[in-house]
C-alpha cells in the first residue's frame, strides 16, 4: 500500500510518529521560508509543512505542485494547536504519483463557483469537492441502512430483469431496444417480477435496481435512469407496508444523523427524526383547496400541491387512498369504494419519494384493469396467468434513491444526488 493511514485515522496522540499519506493537493500556500500543502483524501484534509533549511530541496520543490496533483507524502506527525486539526505533518518526502498534463476544469475548493453542467461534464473532478463527496457518503449510508433494516426484518434480496418484453406500466415512456429478432424495452419498474417472486412463495423480498423512463422532462426532480429501492410482502395489505415504509424512512434518517454528522454539518443540513403523518387523498384535497390550490378530486398532485403538504402536515407525510384511475393497473381497488385504490405516496419535504399499493392478485380483475387502460391482456399473459396458480394477497412500494438523497441533503437538483446522471440531454460521462 502507498499509504499507512487515512487522514481520519490521524490524531494528536500519534505525536512524533512517521506516517505515509496519499491523496490530492487541495491547496498550496507559501509564506517566506515555509510552504503549507493541504493534502486531501477521501476522509478529510490535513496540513503538510515544509521549511527551507530543514526540509530537503527536492521535497520543498515537490510541495509546490499544482493543485489537484495526486501525491504520496511521508512525514512526522507533530502536534500544533494552531493547525486545523490540532496537528500537522512535517514533510520528509513528497512524490508526484502522476503529473497533471491538462488544465483542471474548475476550482475544486469552491472559491470560484462552477456551473452544474460544467461540474457534471467532469464529475470525476466534481467528486473531489468536499460537498459532493459528502452527498455520496450520505447516499452510501442510505443504501446500507435500507438493506440492513430489511434483512433484519426477514426480507430476502432479489434481482429482477432490466430487459422486458412489454412496457411494465403501459404508456409510451419506454426505451425501446433491439433484442435479437425481437423488440424489447428497458424496464420502467421491477413491479411485475417482484410480484411473481411472491407467487413463488418468497413471502418478503426487497431489491435495489435501476429503472428507465423515457420522459421528455427537463425538471430538477426527474431523470431517465434512476435507482429504485423496492419491497413486496405477501399476505399483506396497504396499511401493512405503509407501516414498514414509515419505519424504514425513520431508520434511514436516524442512521444518517448518527453516521454522517460531519457531512451534514458541511452541507449545512439539519435533520429531524421523522414523525410520519398518514392522511387520505380526499382529506388532502380539501386541505389543499383551503390553501388556494385549484386541485379537484381525482386529479394528480402538482409540484406546488406537494410543497404545500409540508405547510399543512409537516416534513414526512404519507397520502393514501388515491383514485383508482390515477394509479397503475395493478393497484387494488378498495372493496367499499372501487373508485378509490389501496395505494399511497410518501411526500418528504414537498417531494414525492415513494409510491406503493396493495396489488391486484385476482386474475379476472387484472384483465379488466388492463383493458380499461387500453392495454392488451395477451401481452401480459405470463403475468396474469401466474395469478391463476394460487397467488396470495400482497402489497409493496418503491423509494427513489436519488430523490430521497436529494431531500436528505437539501439539494435543489436531483442531478446533485446522482453519481453519473442520465437525463434527456446527458448520456456522458
Amino acid at each position: 500500500m502507498i499509504r499507512t493511514h487515512y487522514v481520519k485515522d490521524l490524531e494528536p496522540r500519534m505525536d512524533g510518529k512517521e506516517v505515509m499519506l496519499a491523496g490530492w493537493v487541495h491547496e498550496v500556500r507559501e509564506t517566506g521560508k515555509i510552504t503549507f500543502l493541504l493534502l486531501r483524501d477521501s476522509t478529510g484534509i490535513v496540513q503538510i509543512i515544509g521549511k527551507k533549511g530543514d526540509t530537503d530541496e527536492k521535497t520543498m520543490k515537490a510541495m509546490s505542485l499544482p493543485k489537484e496533483s495526486v501525491v504520496a507524502v511521508t512525514g512526522i506527525l507533530k502536534v500544533n494547536k494552531e493547525a486545523r486539526k490540532g496537528f500537522e505533518i512535517i514533510a520528509n518526502k513528497v512524490i508526484d504519483l502522476n503529473p497533471i498534463s491538462t488544465k483542471i476544469p474548475f476550482e475544486v475548493t469552491g472559491k470560484v463557483p462552477a456551473d452544474i453542467d460544467v461540474r457534471l461534464n467532469h464529475r470525476y473532478i466534481d467528486l473531489r469537492r468536499l460537498e459532493t463527496a459528502a452527498i455520496f457518503s450520505i447516499q452510501s449510508t442510505i443504501l446500507q441502512s435500507f438493506r440492513n433494516f430489511l434483512i433484519e426484518k426477514g426480507f430476502k434480496e432479489i434481482r429482477t430483469p432490466t430487459l422486458v418484453a412489454e412496457a411494465t406500466e403501459g404508456g409510451s415512456e419506454v426505451f425501446e431496444v433491439k433484442y435479437f429478432e425481437k423488440k424489447a424495452y428497458l424496464a420502467q419498474s421491477p413491479q411485475l417480477y417482484k410480484q411473481l417472486a411472491l407467487v413463488g412463495g418468497m413471502d418478503k423480498v426487497f431489491m435495489i435496481v435501476p429503472v428507465f423512463r423515457a420522459e421528455k422532462s427537463n425538471t430538477t426532480s426527474h431523470l431517465t435512469e434512476v435507482t429504485q429501492m423496492d419491497i413486496e410482502v405477501a399476505f399483506a395489505d396497504a396499511d401493512d407496508v405503509i407501516k414498514i415504509l414509515s419505519e424504514v424512512v425513520t431508520q434511514i434518517v436516524k442512521d444518517v444523523i448518527k453516521e454522517n454528522k460531519a457531512e451534514l454539518e458541511l452541507l449545512n443540513k439539519n435533520l429531524d427524526i421523522p414523525k410520519v403523518k398518514v392522511v387520505t387523498y380526499s382529506e388532502l384535497v380539501k386541505e389543499l383547496k383551503k390553501k388556494g390550490s385549484t386541485i379537484e378530486q381525482g386529479a394528480d398532485l402538482s409540484r406546488e400541491d406537494e410543497q404545500k403538504i409540508t405547510e399543512i402536515y409537516g416534513h414526512y407525510v404519507i397520502v393514501k387512498d388515491y383514485p383508482t384511475k390515477a394509479r397503475a393497473f395493478y393497484s387494488m381497488p378498495k372493496k367499499e369504494n372501487p373508485e378509490l385504490s389501496n395505494s399511497f405516496d410518501f411526500i418528504f419535504d414537498g417531494l414525492e419519494i415513494c409510491s406503493g399499493a396493495q396489488r391486484i392478485h385476482i386474475p379476472e380483475l387484472l384483465v379488466k384493469q388492463l383493458e380499461d387502460r387500453g392495454l392488451d391482456p395477451k401481452n401480459f399473459d405470463f403475468y396474469v396467468n401466474a395469478f391463476r396458480n394460487g397467488a396470495p394477497p400482497h402489497a409493496g412500494w418503491s423509494i427513489g434513491l436519488e430523490r430521497l438523497t436529494m431531500q436528505i441533503v437539501g439539494a435543489k437538483n436531483i442531478r446533485e444526488a446522482t453519481l453519473f446522471p442520465r437525463d434527456r440531454k446527458r448520456l456522458t460521462p
